[in-house]
Order: C-alpha cells, then structure tokens, then sequence
C-alpha cells in the first residue's frame, strides 16, 4: 500500500464523499475512485459502503483508517525529522497582533524546543487580512482572531476573551461600568478600509455599517479615538494610551483566538504547531 494510496483513503473516510474528498486532495474525482478500488482490491476486501444515502466505512474501512492515520503521522514526523536534520525544514507562521500575549509567548517557547532546528519565519499582518496571508498562500498556518472567510481553511479556538468599547477617558459613557451596543449607535466608529472580509468587519463594528475614519493597525484604532473622538471595539484587557479606557460590552460575543491553517495540509509541522498552540493556551 501506497502512502498516497493511503492519504486518498484518509480523505473519503474523513469527508464521507468522494467529491469533497477529491477538492481536499486538488484532484479530480475519477482518479480518487480508482486509487480507492485498487486499494479495495489489495486489502482483499470492501473498505466502502456506497450507497445513493452517501458512503460509510465498512469494518474493514474502519480498521485501515486507524492504521493509515498511524502510519501516515510517523511517517510525516519522520520527514519533518529528516528535513530538520538536513537544515532545510522551516514553517512560515502568519500573526495577527497579540504579539504580547501570554499564550503566543508559550506556544514560540515550546515550537522551540521540539523543532530547534526548524527556520520559523513569521509574517506579521494589520487587521485587514485576519487570514495572515493564508488565502494569499503566503503562509503555512495563522495564529489570528476570527470570524472570517473559513473556505478552504480548518480553524480550531484556541481562547474566547471578552471585549469593550474603546472611549476617550474625557467621553461620558466612559463614567459607566457597563455599555450595550446600542449606547454606541449614534457615534462614529473607527473601521477598515474597502475590501477587507466582510464577516471580520460586521464583527468589529458590532454588526452594523458604521461611518468614521479608516483604520489598519491597532495604533491607528486608539489614535482615532483619541484624535476624533470616535469610538469601536477592543479586547477588555488590552491596556488603552494615556487618555483611553477601556468599559465592557455586555452584548456582544467574545472575540476568539484561532489557529488557521490550509485544509488537507499534511505537512507535520503544521500539525505540530496546532497541537503545541492548543496545549499552550490551554496552560
């Protein structure tokens, strides 16, 4: 049996559908069809049920499925280990902000001290690409904030944390102790400029279109509520400059911490890297 014979098999498994199956792989659906019945054949066995309901692993299926996924995973760490070895294996990380956090300080800690030998490369990125180049291809993974466009991406929450409205200290509403969206609705808020995902900016605009000046960076966001008076949308523990506050917004959802990557990306790496993030901000 064929390791690609085999990442074939893992992917009808997983999906339950030869089509979603052969998008995962960037292959057309004939060719998936036959690897799959070659392997039927060599195992001596059905591994499939197809029916017009869908498809399911037969006993058999499920058997071999847990066996490829064992020797599909030595077998990537064993060339993640061998790449290593040879000085030529790197991981191009994309971040968006948090550069600071606790958690991102863990996770850079202990990607360190599995894979010394590993050329990480980070991208940093504003807040106008919360995908950290992953639609552009420009890197292997993101540790970002969602939501987003999520097609053709996998995304696991890493951390859930609360947020507030950004005021000027001098502003009246920041006298209270609490805000609900509609306290803001007759101000100005900060946004992103034309062409940034649509799920990211109805999120930080509190899911309505606002108007007031174009922002990039989190430096522009506390400048223009300081300059203008405007307001928006920030993480309650992020400490505001001089002349900011920070007060909690009691109806809007948590903004979530997530590790984004390519779906059907089998590099090692990459799963190392989200299983060392989900262990880090965890702790």
């Amino acid at each position: 049996m064929e390791l690609r014979t085999l990442r074939y098999f893992v992917a009808v498994a997983e999906e339950l559908h030869f089509g979603r199956a052969a998008a995962r792989l960037h292959m057309s659906q004939p060719p998936l069809s036959r690897a799959i019945k070659q392997l039927e054949t060599e195992a001596g066995a059905p591994l499939l049920d197809r029916s017009p309901a869908g498809v399911t692993l037969t006993p058999v299926g499920a058997v071999l499925l847990d066996e490829a996924r064992a020797v599909l995973d030595r077998a990537d760490r064993a060339r993640a280990r061998v790449a290593a070895a040879a000085g030529n294996a790197t991981l191009t990380v994309g971040i968006l902000g948090d550069s600071d956090d606790p958690g991102a300080t863990r996770l850079a800690r202990a990607h360190h001290r599995q894979h010394p030998r590993v050329e990480t490369r980070i991208r940093g990125t504003d807040l106008t690409d919360p995908t950290c180049g992953l639609h552009a291809g420009v890197v292997d993974v993101a540790l970002t904030r969602g939501p987003f466009d999520e097609t053709g991406l996998t995304v696991h929450e890493l951390r859930a944390d609360p947020v507030g409205a950004l005021l000027r200290a001098d502003d009246p509403l920041a006298r209270r102790d609490r805000l609900i969206l509609a306290d803001l609705a007759d101000r100005r808020w900060f946004r992103f400029p034309e062409g940034t995902d649509p799920r990211w900016q109805s999120y930080w605009n509190g899911g309505e279109p606002r108007e007031g000046p174009v922002v990039r960076a989190v430096q522009e966001c506390q400048q223009a509520v300081l300059w203008n008076g405007t307001v928006g949308m920030t993480l309650l523990d992020h400490e505001p400059v001089q002349g900011l506050t920070v007060v909690p917004l009691i109806d809007m959802p948590p903004s979530r911490v997530v590790v984004a990557w390519n779906a059907g990306d089998t590099n090692p790496l990459v799963r190392s890297f989200v299983q060392l993030a989900a262990a880090a901000y965890r702790d």
